[in-house]
């Protein structure tokens, strides 16, 4: 099956990447031609585990193609899937231009049957407005528009892929469904659910899905908050209510509110979209003021653990939103940092793979090429995103290194006992 990947951002080159290794042809394309010439070397532009090797493995199996040339991939292709970004304006509604121009120029190169499929995500009603622009084509050639949302976590991408909970494929086609099945044959062969509905559900079903986790998220910052008005430990709270089966113990590890491409433009176009239909979701409207005043409150931990932070030095590790990988939209490390600055501290930061994105944002900010550098001379040391080698940092040696032993734990990383009893001035989350 011929395939068209409109959008090598992360979900379209992880999604086109992943349909050729189940041995479709797949063509990507992208109007970066920067960005087309790396991967045609098989260079992966975004940071995601083993992503570069399988673009380079399907690439000489002649499965993969790249190009800036939409017209031809869309004539080859039976299935054509619309990746692009939905960026959020200033209201928090999603910017759907680039759909749209997507939706146009696949209407006027149509030369057949084809299955548009939004693998975007957008809100509700955004299909019917790409079927009203399909309708336009000149050869008045029939086509079927599904909705089909992607679940992919950045870090796991590819195992997200290969071993989804779901797979959501929204459309009132028979004829589409059944193509967009085949599509994912692979894994409905190893029981992997199909969730078959209409496309405004499916739309739906991606806010939904990632709302109820902000929220998810945003409770458990919370109780943090009051474990430690009130002596409690988080830790245990969380394992209480994870254990839980209605519950379940997945996103419920406090931190320094979520970040990320995903939540947070999503938490606001549920808003949004809610809004313009004479609805208020007040719920998700709370969720979204509570985020923002979690992310706020972590500058003032600092400031309890070494006092006025006017001419301090702080070490922070960890700038992207989140480990393994080079992501920092809306990191909560980057709202930390610039408060830091803002109380008159300096901050020397490290990550270990979003040095290069971080140097565009952070012109204050002394980037460090490891560790050890990142803390020499500190007055404290904040772990902002918990990648696996922070876990079990070198404390005797750093800590020889620092002005003083003061530490911040955003992640919980570490047992306030111990940390005591090897003389640091330890301060987490919500932990009593």
């Amino acid at each position: 099956m011929n395939i068209c990947m409109v959008g090598t951002g992360y979900v379209g080159l992880v999604t086109g990447t992943c349909l050729a290794d189940f041995g479709m042809d797949v063509t990507c394309v992208d109007k970066d031609a920067s960005k087309i010439e790396m991967l045609e070397k098989g260079i992966s532009p975004i940071y995601e585990p083993g992503l570069e090797e399988l673009i380079h493995k399907n690439e000489k199996a002649g499965r993969l193609h790249f190009t800036t040339g939409l017209q031809g991939a869309v004539e080859r292709a039976l299935v054509i899937f619309i990746a692009v970004g939905t960026p959020p304006k200033e209201d928090g509604s999603p910017d759907l231009s680039f759909i749209f121009e997507v939706a146009q120029t696949i209407a006027s190169h149509m030369n057949g049957y084809k299955v548009v499929i939004t693998k975007s995500t957008v809100p509700t009603g955004t299909g019917a407005q790409i079927e009203e622009i399909l309708r336009t084509n000149p050869g008045r050639h029939k086509f079927s528009v599904v909705s089909n949302p992607e679940f992919l976590r950045e870090g796991s991408a590819i195992e997200d892929f290969m071993r989804p909970d779901r797979v959501v494929i929204g459309s009132r086609d028979e004829e589409a469904i059944a193509i967009v099945k085949d599509v994912y044959s692979p894994l409905d062969t190893v029981g992997v659910p199909m969730v078959v509905t209409d496309v405004e559900s499916a739309e739906l079903i991606k806010y939904a899905s990632n709302g109820f986790l902000a929220l998810k998220i945003t409770f458990i910052n919370e109780m943090a908050e009051m474990c430690e008005r009130m002596g409690a430990d988080v830790k245990d709270v969380a394992r209480g209510m994870g254990l839980d089966k209605r519950i379940a113990p997945q996103f419920l590890n406090p931190g320094p509110g979520y970040g990320g491409s995903c939540f947070p433009k999503d938490s606001s176009a549920v808003v949004d979209l809610a809004r313009k239909n004479g609805y208020r979701f007040e719920i998700m409207e709370a969720v979204l003021v509570a985020n923002a005043a979690i992310k706020a409150r972590m500058v003032d931990k600092v400031e309890d653990v070494c006092g006025p932070l006017q001419g301090k030095k702080i070490a922070v590790l960890g700038i992207a939103f989140k480990p393994e990988t080079d992501d920092i939209r809306d990191s909560s490390s980057l709202k930390l940092i610039d408060d830091l600055e803002a109380r008159g501290a300096s901050v020397s930061a490290y990550d270990p793979a979003a040095m290069e994105n971080a140097r565009a944002v952070l012109p204050r900010t002394t980037l460090t090429p490891d560790v050890a550098s990142c803390v020499a001379g500190a007055d404290a040391v904040v772990l902002a995103t918990d990648w696996n080698q922070f876990r079990k940092l070198d404390l005797d040696r750093l800590g020889k290194t620092m002005k003083a032993k003061n530490f911040v734990d955003l992640r919980n990383l570490y047992e306030p006992k111990e940390m005591r009893r090897l003389g640091w001035n330890y301060v987490g989350l919500g932990r009593g």
